[in-house]
């Protein structure tokens, strides 16, 4: 009895323990999709998708004044999905998508422009009069973008299905007026596997 208890126990142990982990540093670029879960693929794709949409409207022509750029601000994204979604890295790619158009200036948010209000604040007490910086220059917006995040997700059996669908709205900060809505959808199919021991 001793014997099978030991062989048991052995076998507990082997079984048990885990492999050696291997990493394997890959290009930010090349696409990954362990888990079926929102990633840093779908976040670039949807917002360089939104963005492309936004700008190929003409709803921007009319806030260009003598020539200037119209000035956006990237509001709250709302993640109301049934994922852990990290929307401030989903905010970064928007931001980006839009400087790198060239056709928009982008402010910083709310958050950012309380860092930035404690700095010039510490600039008046501790920087020389030469590169202090000025208070009350800040550029206004014209254009607020916000949005949401949702999902649906089915399964049945081994299959799990999930519906995104990122909504993203222009309003015109001066009149509450939305400009564009926009609506990007997208389904992932996940197989899943079998329990592993």
């Amino acid at each position: 009895m001793k014997k099978i208890i030991f062989i048991i126990s052995i076998f507990l142990i082997i079984g048990c323990q885990s492999s050696n982990n291997r990493v394997l540093r890959v290009s930010s670029d090349i696409e990954t999709d362990l888990s079926g879960r929102w990633n840093d693929t779908d976040s670039a794709l949807v917002s360089e998708n939104m963005i492309n949409d936004l700008l190929n409207r003409d709803v921007l022509s009319r806030f260009k004044k003598n020539g200037m750029k119209p000035v956006l601000i990237v509001g709250s994204i709302r993640n109301n999905s049934s994922e852990h979604i990290n929307v401030n890295t989903f905010v970064k790619d928007i931001e980006r998508e839009l400087i790198n158009s060239g056709k928009v200036k982008i402010v910083a948010s709310s958050t950012e422009r309380l860092e930035l209000r404690e700095e010039k604040e510490d600039q008046k007490i501790n920087s020389s009069l030469v590169t202090t910086k000025k208070i009350a220059q800040e550029t206004g917006a014209d254009l607020m973008l916000i949005g949401n995040i949702f999902t649906i997700t089915d399964q049945l059996n081994s299959t799990r299905v999930v519906y995104y669908q990122v909504d993203l709205e222009l309003i015109d900060l001066e009149s509450n007026e939305k400009i564009w809505i926009g609506t990007k959808k997208h389904k992932k199919v996940i197989e899943l596997g079998g329990t592993k021991w």
